[in-house]
């Protein structure tokens, strides 16, 4: 009996040797995958990747505009948000004072034709007599778009309408979101003559101190009525002066977009056209702009930042401007091709207001905006996601015919798909939208390789994201899908001519989406792993794509090369990008052939990596750069590089190309900051 027992425990410890080898060989076989890259770099090989390559797409989604990219600090600055009808809901503004103090009321005696609503203040207090108002008076108070953020000794410009039955002795301040510290004020005085009828008021107010969740208020301790509309407050340090959140701008501006498609998006369709975004509602002066509520996302926008703006930021920020507009259809209702025309006027008009003459009628206009030159409209989108709704081919045709008979130049993209079968209307480009989750992203790298190049229209990629559980709110594993997604694309770039994520920005406040490149409140903000991944291909617009051969045994690597010229230093580099969209390590064999060694060399090299311990790592306000990319130099570069590509990575290496008949004192060593 007792032999039994002695040879089991000698064959289970045998069998478990053989596990842990077999474990030991397993690991091994991971740690030692290698692969092989070819990138000839002679000029023969390469292919021109379009200027238009890589831009931006921004759509009114997320409070990215109101209460985000446009620095106006006051939400619903004319009280039209509640709806033209009186009583009219005012909020986010509040009441200062109760019953006993003070009345407040809309009303419709706004001087603004396009914008009748007016708060109408009853104070009904006083400074003396029975009835005493406060010490700090009665009113009302805006807390901006979830706290207005008001920064020490940066001043901030207060812009409002008033009237009044009598003389006026108002305050107005900056406080903290209780109302009891000042940050800053000032007394608005003026006797009844002068302000009788509706005055226009400018003052300067400069903050004492810091505070990220303050206020705007009004305030008095004097009985009448008073009336106000069209309050605005802006900072005075916005981006290149034209108003827009500079932080936000910078960090739309490191992407180097070459181009930037606007407004949207479903926020152009509107859920009824009634709710759509029409441009002639959005020029002219701020004050006299009706706003209007975008009932795709559910809130109000007063179009401070409107269609003359979205241009001045397009120019701003040195890319060309893609205007998508209306077509007569919404989520919800139609217009037929029979009554189109009005539509077709409307972006007839559109153009000619960016493009057009100063003598022109809308490019008078323009210029009375103070922009006489024309902006450099080139492209122009019929419509979004619109393509198989039943009036889509009838209103494009229209369109299109129309814009080529007056603007020959003006490039068209239509809504449809043509990367697996041909359109069947003409456009100089198409739609590409894909939202998925990130083992199908990466697997799209390939999706272009089998579309047509016979001469037809060109792909626009406007909308791409991972979405799902695989994006969190902006993870590592859906930007790592993504790369590999836009090494595909720039591989096919032949075929591919733009390419924009969606949607760029969220107010932690009102996220509609997940996830979204930049993520921001008052103020802060940090750019997602899909932002950083963005960065990457900031220099490719207007590159060399190289022909560039990958060996390996994974169906997880892909890689494309290209050759560029910085911008900054004016020296040519080559940028090879890899990714690992695996669990295991790479080593990768990087053999760079087809250099005239006569004329050039290579000199230093780095490497910038994407990676993280765990693949749904997030980026977020106390850690903004958890999942960023880090930058070292290579210490070989040559024609042979040995490098190690980590798990779910994105790793990119930039070789400085060096003519031999120069000196470079230092060009073994590189350190670049382009990410």
């Amino acid at each position: 009996m007792g032999s039994k027992p002695s040879c089991s425990i000698a064959l289970i410890q045998l069998l478990t040797v053989v596990y842990l080898l077999c474990q030991c060989f397993a690991v091994k076989v991971d740690a030692d995958q290698n692969a092989t890259l070819a990138v000839d770099v002679s000029d023969a090989s390469g292919t021109p990747i379009p200027k238009t390559f890589y831009g931006i797409f921004f759509e009114e989604i997320n409070h990215a505009g109101a209460g985000g990219l446009w620095a106006e600090l006051v939400s619903n600055r004319g009280f039209e948000a509640g709806g033209p009808n009186i009583p009219s809901n005012i909020d986010p503004w509040a009441i200062i004072g109760n019953e006993l103090t003070i009345y407040v009321s809309t009303d419709r005696t706004s001087c603004f034709e396009r914008n009748k609503l007016a708060v109408r203040l009853e104070v009904l207090c006083d400074s003396e007599g029975d009835n005493i108002c406060p010490a700090d008076g009665v009113g009302i108070y805006n807390p901006g778009f979830w706290g207005m953020n008001i920064e020490q000794g940066k001043k901030y410009k207060v812009i409002f309408y008033v009237r009044s039955t009598g003389a006026i002795n108002l305050k107005v301040s900056l406080t903290d979101s209780s109302g009891v510290v000042k940050i800053a004020s000032t007394d608005i005085k003026a006797s009844a003559s002068d302000v009788s009828n509706w005055t226009k008021v400018e003052t300067l107010l400069e903050a004492n101190q810091t505070n990220h969740n303050a206020r705007l208020q009004f305030t008095t301790t004097s009985k009448g009525v008073i009336w106000l509309d069209q309050v605005s407050a802006m900072p005075t340090d916005t981006y290149k002066g034209h108003g827009f959140r500079s932080d936000l701008a910078q960090m739309v501006a490191d992407i180097k977009p070459s181009f930037m498609r606007f407004p949207g998006g479903c926020f152009v369709e509107g859920e009824w056209l009634r709710n759509a975004f029409r441009w002639k509602e959005t020029v002219g002066p701020w004050e006299e702009r009706p706003g209007h509520f975008g009932d795709v996302w559910m809130y109000w926008t007063d179009d401070g930042l409107g269609y003359f703006e979205f241009l001045q930021l397009a120019e701003d920020l040195g890319t060309l401007p893609i205007w998508v507009f209306n077509n007569g259809i919404s989520h919800n209702d139609e217009v037929d091709p029979s009554a189109i025309l009005p539509f077709v006027q409307e972006a007839l008009d559109g153009i000619e207001f960016a493009r057009g003459d100063p003598t022109s009628k809308w490019g008078r206009f323009r210029a009375a905006m103070g922009h006489p030159e024309p902006f450099n409209l080139k492209y122009v989108a019929i419509g979004n996601e619109d393509c198989g709704k039943k009036n889509y081919q009838g209103n494009y045709l229209r369109f299109y015919n129309a814009i080529k008979s007056a603007y020959p130049d003006i490039q068209i993209i239509s809504n449809c798909d043509a990367s697996s079968r041909p359109l069947s209307h003409p456009a100089d480009f198409y739609d590409y939208h894909v939202y998925t989750n990130a083992n199908d992203m990466f697997s799209r790298a390939q999706v272009f390789k089998g579309a047509s190049r016979d001469g037809g229209p060109k792909a626009f990629v406007s909308e791409y994201a991972v979405t799902g559980k695989d994006a969190g709110t902006g993870s590592l594993l859906a930007a790592i899908a993504e790369a590999g997604f836009l090494v595909g694309l720039e591989k096919n770039s032949d075929i591919v001519h733009m390419i924009s994520y969606a949607p760029l920005f969220v107010n932690t406040n009102d996220r509609r989406w997940n996830p979204d490149a930049i993520v921001f409140n008052s103020f802060q903000s940090y750019g997602t792993p899909s932002y950083w991944v963005q960065r990457f291909f900031s220099e490719s617009s207007g590159a060399t794509l190289l022909n560039s051969s990958l060996q390996t045994t994974t169906s997880s690597l892909v890689a494309s090369a290209i050759s560029w010229q910085d911008s900054a230093d004016q020296k040519n580099y080559i940028r090879i990008k890899v990714v690992n969209f695996g669990s295991t390590s790479v080593n990768l064999k990087i053999s760079i052939g087809g250099l005239d060694l006569n004329s050039v060399g290579l000199g230093g090299a780095t490497k910038t990596v994407l990676t993280s311990a765990n693949v749904m790592d997030e980026n977020s306000f106390s850690q903004p750069k958890k999942v960023a990319p880090m930058q070292s130099a290579l210490q070989t570069a040559g024609k042979d590089m040995n490098v190690t590509l980590p798990p779910h990575s994105f790793s990119s290496f930039d070789i400085l190309k060096i003519s031999n008949n120069l000196e470079m004192p230092g060009s073994d060593s590189l350190t670049r900051s382009s990410i």
